[in-house]
């Protein structure tokens, strides 16, 4: 794997919505002879683990090393087995060693695969083993690994990524906006798409909808209640949410998006923004290098605004992190490694080879996301998306599966193109996706 097909790739494993579905556990199948998390954190720190990621090598393999090593000098006596687990096949492979209590020690997940693990009390509850520690790490990333209507969170925060808003600077000159002044709210990106549209006589689109990839977290960003408190029941056919599936018809009928956008994903909208196509680009900023890779002269026209925010005025972060099973027979040793892959110093250095941000505040307060004097637009993108980490939080729900995903985006789709009012669209996807959902 490049290092550029791995940035897509870390990309989108932050972003992608991925399901596990619970294959039969139950809490009695964990290893009842591990010792309870409330000691572990107090035993001795010594002998082996193992610590699973999810495709990590052999791109960062120096790295993971690198730490591996360092954790064993620092506690001698310990041993830890690294064990990385291709995209493909992993999903099936959790939910096996989930089913049969054989877990790593260690386990990178993001909320969407951890959190039906969580709910069956798989994972050591953090809150209680290390209560001392929630306050290194950005609030949000940490709440990330909670789960409606129980106790505890279950995962250290590991690395996290949150969009900023790119925008071709050379189409805001042309359309008569301020290049130094980009859209920070939906109200203005949409009116700059629009100004930009009606004033490029149809050569360029003021932005892509990427519905498969933002809708659902457009709507939270805009304060909608997308599910009830207890995580079980859609709730997203509001009056707010049916306001924005009519403004986004709105503009689509008017040509601000791309004629053919309604089923294209983020590849597709990342393709059009290269190609001088759309002219606004809300994404991560680890896009920035694929655009100068891919676009040389669109790289040097952009420039880079905070995150679209709503209603809420909340910014999103995906987040990855590391569990320790319930079975562990060793959790005093892997929740302190745990604690120190994601410690200041590590998620420092893990920022400066990839395009991530940290999840320890520590780390988020070095120079390297603070100062943006070189005047890159490269290091303005790691400020503002730093910046917003401080309140941001992980706002699509990790109910959002495909399923679900599929239906919504349909309803809004036939809405858009004026086949369904936008009421009639969102009250039948949330009447099909509690259907699928079993609620």
């Amino acid at each position: 794997m490049t290092t550029r097909s791995w940035r897509s790739g870390l990309a989108l494993l932050a972003v992608t919505t991925l399901t596990l579905t619970a294959c039969g556990l139950d809490s009695g199948e964990s290893d009842d002879t591990a010792e309870p998390a409330e000691s572990a954190a107090a035993e001795e720190i010594t002998g082996k683990i193992t610590f699973s990621t999810l495709q990590l090598k052999p791109t960062f393999t120096e790295y993971i090393d690198g730490v591996i090593d360092d954790f064993e000098a620092e506690y001698p006596g310990t041993e830890v087995e690294w064990i990385d687990i291709p995209f493909q096949g992993a999903q099936e492979k959790i939910a096996t060693d989930a089913s049969a209590g054989t877990l790593p020690d260690v386990i990178n997940l993001n909320p969407n695969f951890a959190q039906p693990l969580e709910s069956e009390g798989l994972f050591v509850d953090l809150d209680t083993a290390v209560p001392e520690l929630r306050e290194d790490y950005v609030a949000g990333a940490w709440d990330a690994f909670q789960v409606p209507s129980q106790e505890g969170s279950f995962g250290f925060p590991w690395y996290l990524t949150s969009e900023v808003t790119m925008y071709n600077t050379d189409e805001f000159e042309a359309a008569g906006l301020d290049p130094e002044t980009p859209p920070a709210t939906f109200d203005e990106l949409y009116a700059s798409a629009t100004t930009i549209s009606e004033t490029s006589d149809g050569e360029v689109y003021g932005m892509h909808p990427a519905l498969e990839n933002r809708f659902m977290l457009d709507l939270a960003k805009e304060g909608v209640p997308v599910l009830a408190d207890d995580g079980t029941t859609w709730t997203f056919n509001t009056p707010e949410a049916v306001e924005h599936v009519e403004k986004l018809a709105e503009l689509y009928q008017d040509g601000v998006f791309p004629p053919d956008s309604l089923t294209e994903d983020h590849a597709k909208e990342t393709e059009a923004y290269q190609a001088g196509q759309v002219a606004l680009f809300p994404s991560g900023p680890n896009f920035l290098t694929i655009i100068e890779e891919n676009a040389p002269e669109i790289a040097e026209a952009t420039g880079v605004g905070p995150q679209i925010t709503g209603a809420s005025d909340a910014a999103n972060m995906s987040v990855m992190g590391l569990m320790v099973p319930t079975s562990s027979e060793n959790q005093a040793t892997a929740l302190k490694f745990a604690e120190f892959m994601t410690n200041a110093e590590n998620q420092l250095a893990f920022s400066k080879i990839v395009t991530i941000f940290p999840s320890v505040k520590d780390a988020l307060a070095d120079p390297y996301f603070t100062d943006d004097s070189d005047g890159t637009v490269e290091s303005k993108a790691r400020r503002v998306s730093a910046e917003q980490l401080d309140g941001a939080q992980n706002l699509l729900p990790v109910q959002y599966d495909d399923r679900v995903k599929a239906i919504v985006v349909g309803k809004v789709q036939l809405a858009m193109t004026g086949d369904l009012s936008a009421q009639e669209a969102l009250d039948q996807a949330v009447e099909e996706a509690n259907a699928v959902s079993g609620n």
